[in-house]
């Protein structure tokens, strides 16, 4: 850990001195993220970092999370519900979907199991980005309010995407009673202890 301490030192370096040029260029800072991200998996000689996945779902997920639902307008949430509903669970369904049906189709060897789990990595868009674009570009106050709402609600359905993808590329079998009770649990289970927390 010690040697990769210094390359993690200066990535976060770089990813402050980033933020602090898009705040100049008044750019949003996830595009300048990205793109040095991508300029980096360039570059000859790094050391490779392996992350525990657990460790973003428990460490740095909700920081992430909570500062994109701290900005959003509950009233506004609470107008749009049925529209950020349907986007949040439906639209993503359809877009794993329709990634498995393609994948399945133009990629050689890829099953329907494979294609509804890259669909579910696919699907749902990234809450703070959605939040942090938003700022930057002038929008009407709804649209805005419905497109950080789903990104924050999105995430449920993909992994319940994900998960049973998973199961089905494992074990070649694919139970929707199960899909869709796991689906209700995340959304009420996940409310639920926000409300009781909060």
């Amino acid at each position: 850990m010690h040697t990769l301490l210094p390359f993690l030192l200066a990535m976060v370096a770089a990813i402050v001195l980033l933020q602090m040029l898009a705040n100049k260029l008044r750019v949003a800072y996830p595009i300048l993220l990205v793109l040095a991200g991508l300029l980096v998996c360039f570059l000859p000689g790094l050391p490779r970092v392996h992350v525990d996945p657990e460790l973003i779902f428990f460490l740095f997920l909700p920081p992430l999370l909570f500062e994109a639902a701290w900005s959003i307008s509950w009233k506004e949430l609470r107008r749009w519900y049925r529209i950020i509903g349907s986007f949040a669970f439906l639209v993503v369904f359809f877009t794993a979907l329709s990634v498995a049906l393609v994948t399945s189709q133009l990629v050689p060897g890829f099953t329907l199991a494979l294609g509804f789990l890259l669909g579910g990595i696919v699907s749902p868009p990234d809450a703070v980005s959605t939040g942090a674009l938003t700022r930057f570009v002038h929008i009407p106050k709804s649209t805005r309010a419905i497109l950080e709402g789903e990104s924050l609600l999105n995430d449920a359905s993909s992994l319940i995407i994900f998960r049973f993808a998973l199961v089905a590329v494992g074990t070649g079998q694919f139970i929707w009673q199960d899909a869709a009770v796991d689906l209700l649990w995340m959304v009420t289970g996940g409310a639920g202890i926000g409300l009781l927390v909060g």
